[in-house]
């Protein structure tokens, strides 16, 4: 399991509900270290950032405590700055394993956690992220999966590039807690009479990729568009996590285009890992 943890928080309804009630669940599976950190916004406190910086540490210290339990560290962190570029910053002084983020609503674009900085995190970091999808019910959230299965039944997306190494790399890490997982590949290239072909190889590639876990998975390969069949195969197949590699790309194309991990990141109501590639 991922021993080092860091969850940004910024004292917002859902961020709190799901400190709360999804950290401790993830942390009972083998998290050492919890790291919480919240980023003052230099961009909107301006001069009264410095001010606000010992308010939010006496309070992320608080939450700290709340947390703690036998053999786990919980440390809270405060800086002052822009929070994507400065939660990446701590990641990498940190060694974190795994940067947990919640957001809420079927388009994280529109109702997101800490307004971009969760999709300006994914682009900045070289860290997996774990990007948590809730719900608003009456009066509070609900997550769109309990977060104590949040292992079991992962859809793990493979494009046989360097990238997939990657990935694999970091499924390995939660293995033990894999009940029967999806391995899938989107054939969304070549020419029509080169389906069939391109197909049977994909299959081929799943099965040796396969081998490198030691958890069981079915295989899928899917056609069409990318993004479209991962979303509907793990909401079809159940998937409790969708497990998907992120590419460095030209930041203006990924911006008005958006890659299919930004599309699957925005549109999946399950939760999703993403895995830097760079």
């Amino acid at each position: 399991m991922f021993e080092k943890v860091l969850y940004p928080t910024d004292f917002s309804d859902v961020s709190l509900h799901a400190l709360r009630t999804c950290i401790p669940e993830l942390v009972s599976m083998g998290v050492r270290e919890l790291h919480l950190i919240h980023v003052v916004d230099i961009t909107i406190a301006e001069f009264e950032a410095f001010e606000l910086e010992d308010i939010y540490r006496e309070k992320l210290e608080k939450l700290a405590e709340e947390l703690k339990t036998d053999g786990v560290t919980v440390n809270a962190i405060v800086r002052i700055g822009i929070p994507s570029i400065e939660i990446a910053e701590v990641a990498e002084e940190m060694d974190i394993d795994l940067v947990v983020i919640p957001s809420v609503g079927e388009n994280i674009w529109r109702t997101m956690f800490m307004g971009s900085t969760a999709s300006n995190l994914a682009r900045a970091t070289r860290r997996p992220v774990l990007l948590l999808k809730y719900q608003k019910k009456d009066d509070g959230f609900e997550p769109s999966v309990d977060c104590s299965t949040i292992f079991k039944r992962p859809l793990v997306t493979l494009d046989f590039s360097k990238c997939s190494i990657k990935i694999i790399k970091t499924v390995r890490e939660f293995e033990e807690l894999i009940e029967k997982g999806i391995l899938v590949h989107s054939v969304d290239y070549g020419k029509m009479d080169e389906l069939e072909h391109n197909i049977e190889v994909a299959k081929l590639n799943l099965r040796k990729s396969a081998k490198g876990v030691r958890a069981e998975f079915e295989f899928e390969v899917l056609v069409g568009s990318a993004s479209q069949a991962i979303i509907g195969t793990a909401l079809a197949k159940n998937a409790t996590l969708i497990v998907i590699g992120k590419k460095g790309r030209n930041f203006l194309k990924d911006l008005l285009l958006g890659s299919t991990a930004e599309r699957v990141m925005r549109d999946s109501k399950v939760p999703v890992l993403l895995v830097p590639c760079d």
